[in-house]
């Protein structure tokens, strides 16, 4: 039986706040926020609009007050998740400037419901030979949006990159790929990472290996530099290493075993970084995913 909810602000702050993506259903305040305050997540991730789609949600600055405050009042750390449809790699001018549109929307509304960080797919370049001038446009389309980035209270989110799982002439999929994008945007203070640990294990890292998950950190930290790791997507995987295929699966029950999630959480580069879970049922009522990832943090 998974242990009962519990008001994250209740406790002193812990190494590693754990919660999970959740779904808006009936609305930001009375769906997400209360269902994170049901399962007793410490922190949770949101879309601010249609995950599938190109139309752009205005918000309610009423119901955004009211959430912003009731998630900073509780100790809730808040993440927004960028439209599936965001590629800012694409070859066809509608997709990327529509990309870039919905990234600086996602940005405001952060900004609007007090969310520390906006995640977004590092994308892909499907034009053969086209790497180059992906990231050139990405470069071109991004800094602006990061120069101009909306402040709500004096604090703005970060732009967190989450790298892919390597499918589909992926531009950014695993630790190695992060120099070149991070230079491409001039290593700005308000770009930050995310790593999917199924996406990186599908991309090759051998998290599943003793030792695995402590030297891809390391790797990470020689790569981007401290600080630059803000979220963790904790999320076993159905395929093997390599396979270069996101499918999440529930912790300990995929390829890469608890101990990866075990050396992450040792690790000094994830102190202060929270791990949000995207695994099947991790939002239900009753799920003990959660519990399990809290107690892998309290080991």
């Amino acid at each position: 039986m998974p242990s009962p909810s519990r008001s994250p602000s209740a406790d002193a702050a812990p190494r590693n706040p754990v919660g999970t993506h959740v779904k808006v259903g009936s609305g930001l305040v009375r769906g997400a926020l209360a269902r994170a305050q049901e399962i007793g997540a410490e922190c949770f991730q949101v879309f601010a609009g249609n995950p599938r789609g190109w139309a752009a949600s205005a918000g309610d600055p009423g119901i955004d007050a009211t959430f912003r405050s009731a998630c900073r009042q509780a100790g809730l750390r808040v993440f927004v998740h960028t439209p599936y449809l965001v590629n800012l790699g694409s070859p066809t001018p509608a997709t990327y400037e529509r990309s870039v549109a919905a990234i600086a929307h996602n940005l405001r509304r952060g900004a609007d419901l007090g969310a520390e960080g906006v995640v977004v797919h590092t994308g892909s370049c499907v034009a053969e030979g086209g790497v180059d001038a992906a990231m050139a446009q990405i470069r071109e389309g991004l800094l602006p949006v990061l120069d101009a980035l909306d402040r709500v209270d004096g604090e703005a989110p970060s732009l967190l990159l989450e790298p892919t799982a390597g499918q589909g002439r992926s531009l950014c999929a695993g630790v190695e790929d992060l120099g070149p994008y991070l230079a491409a945007l001039d290593d700005h203070p308000a770009v930050g990472i995310c790593l999917d640990t199924c996406h990186l294990f599908a991309a090759g890292a051998p998290l599943d290996e003793p030792g695995g998950a402590t030297a891809t950190l390391d790797r990470l930290l020689e790569v981007a530099g401290p600080g630059r790791l803000r979220l963790v997507h904790a999320n076993d995987s159905k395929d093997v290493r390599g396979s270069l295929r996101d499918r999440h699966e529930r912790l300990g029950e995929g390829h890469l075993g608890l101990g990866a999630f075990e050396g992450l959480l040792a690790h000094p580069g994830t102190a202060g970084v929270p791990l949000l879970l995207e695994t099947p049922g991790s939002w239900d009522v009753g799920d003990p995913q959660l519990d399990l990832l809290r107690k892998l943090r309290d080991a």
